[in-house]
């Protein structure tokens, strides 16, 4: 095989390398269906009323953005029962931090599991009995939200990722925090609580 053959296979080799690729990519979620860019899509939602939505715990009782008026809301997206220890760990300190148990703040962990998953979890780390686990197993407040293709998301388009939504007392979004380092941040959240009326 001469020079010239040589060098025309190994390019064609290489783009048949990277259009795979790209269509694999596409097929697995790796890039967002929607092309949008999400970061602005969870700007937009501060100091704007809170989408509505209704989620459950595992005992039924009702979270909406009716009943939450009121009170200052945490609502935390996350991967869920798949994110260890990450997402495990800020449910669990949502749920055991003493700043967020007042009766005028409700801390929510929202997750796409089933509540017997999250029952399995709770045997190997108790401290997660302590959290507000709400479910959305249908996804439809998450896509709501904008969750689904937020940037922190390592499946974009089919699960969120580790984003934090603050509501004031009256339904309106004060804050959103993004955060792909899936950290604790409840030092953060509470200051920005603190600021709220």
């Amino acid at each position: 095989m001469d020079e010239n053959k040589l060098i025309i296979t190994i390019i064609l080799s290489v783009t048949i390398l990277v259009i795979g690729g790209i269509y694999v990519a596409d097929r697995i979620g790796v890039f967002p269906s929607d092309g949008q860019v999400s970061s602005k899509s969870l700007e937009s939602l501060v100091n704007n009323p809170v989408p509505q939505f209704l989620l459950k715990d595992k005992n039924g009782t009702e979270y909406s953005s009716e009943n939450l008026k009121g009170k200052k809301v945490v609502l935390f997206f996350n991967e869920g029962i798949m994110c260890y220890p990450g997402c495990w760990n800020q449910v669990a300190s949502l749920g055991t931090d003493g700043r967020f148990q007042s009766p005028d703040i409700a801390a929510l962990s929202v997750v796409i599991d089933s509540p017997d998953d999250w029952q399995k979890a709770i045997k190997e780390m108790p401290e997660l009995a302590k959290a507000t686990l709400v479910f959305d197993r249908d996804k439809s407040v998450s896509k709501k939200f904008n969750m689904l293709t937020a940037p922190s998301s390592m499946h974009s388009g089919s699960m969120p990722g580790h984003t934090y939504i603050l509501v004031d007392k009256e339904g309106i979004v004060r804050y959103v925090y993004d955060d792909p380092n899936m950290g604790i941040n409840n030092d953060l959240l509470f200051s920005e609580l603190e600021k709220m009326k």
